[in-house]
């Protein structure tokens, strides 16, 4: 999955939402290897929220294919706090997108959903079919809902006006150039600051959220760009598809492993007055490889030392 001069790509502008964004900026540098030409909307260019703004993009842009990573997101507490916001601003960003990118004939649409729109008990592993069998977790169904209408929107599209978008579903990504803020990041960027600041503060216990029993899994960001572009290369289907590792580990064992991997030696609280979220998370992710030969390739230790190399290198830079 070695990405070259593809000849898929020979030719092809693509407007990347997001592109300067975590995944965004792998995805880029992919699709710089396989020899796309490849236009990043700046956010402040372009408020993805407003059909004027679009249509700028789009006149600017001039894309064969649009890859819809712009989103609002972030983890629990995040979501807790502004709920109103993830739900509006995906959902305008998505639903006028694709509508103006079938207007304007666009030839290809990938939506970038988020497993958040997974029923709160899903049967292990979450298979694509069973995306309809319930209410997502309530600490992120806004966001999870407003990413879920754009598959509607997409199969509507293509049904009744045999509008080539396809829906993709990555699970939780983790890997260099993340979040790290820890007012809005994910589970693995805020453990790894944490540990690495208890460190070197010589702090005897660092808090952790919930009880440790949920489970969830990750993929490695350049695993998740590598799956998005096979995507768009190869699969042309109305029906969602995960992109993930298979892989399943306990909040528990993964606070266990970063700390082991950052050398933080001191006590690990839990505080179970916060919530778990999800009571457990992996994929099903055959379809992914049956439709488009996708299957990750970094593991999860692997990937977790580039992560906390990249994010030490990045405070010693300043």
């Amino acid at each position: 999955m070695t990405g070259s001069i593809n000849p898929f790509w020979q030719g092809k502008r693509v407007c990347v939402t997001g592109g300067a964004g975590f995944l965004g900026s792998f995805v880029v540098e992919k699709l710089n290897n396989r020899g796309a030409e490849v236009f990043i909307p700046k956010i402040e260019d372009y408020d993805l929220t407003k059909i004027d703004s679009i249509e700028k993009m789009l006149d600017d842009s001039k894309p064969d294919i649009i890859i819809h990573l712009a989103a609002q997101v972030g983890g629990i507490g995040a979501n807790r706090e502004h709920p109103a916001e993830f739900f509006y601003n995906n959902l305008m960003m998505g639903v006028q997108l694709i509508h103006a990118a079938w207007q304007r004939k666009v030839s290809k649409f990938v939506a970038l959903g988020t497993i958040c729109a997974y029923p709160k008990f899903t049967p292990v592993p979450f298979k694509e079919d069973d995306l309809w069998g319930g209410y997502p977790e309530e600490t992120n169904a806004p966001y999870g809902l407003a990413k879920k209408m754009l598959l509607v929107q997409s199969q509507a599209y293509r049904q009744q006006y045999g509008y080539n978008s396809i829906f993709l579903m990555p699970v939780n990504l983790y890997g260099p150039r993340d979040n790290f803020n820890p007012e809005s990041s994910h589970v693995i960027p805020a453990l790894i600051r944490k540990c690495l600041e208890a460190k070197a503060a010589g702090a005897l216990s660092i808090e952790v959220w919930g009880d440790g029993t949920p489970t969830r899994e990750f993929l490695y960001v350049e695993d998740a760009a590598e799956g998005i572009l096979l995507a768009t290369e190869k699969y042309n289907g109305s029906e969602p598809v995960n992109l993930g590792s298979g892989m399943e580990i306990s909040i528990k064992d993964l606070v266990t492993l970063i700390a082991r991997l950052c050398e933080y030696k001191g006590q690990i609280v839990w505080n179970k007055d916060k919530p778990n979220g999800q009571p457990r998370r992996r994929l099903d992710v055959s379809r992914a490889e049956r439709e488009f030969g996708f299957k990750a390739q970094v593991g999860f230790e692997e990937g977790l030392r580039r992560t906390i190399e990249w994010y030490e290198s990045t405070m010693k830079a300043k």
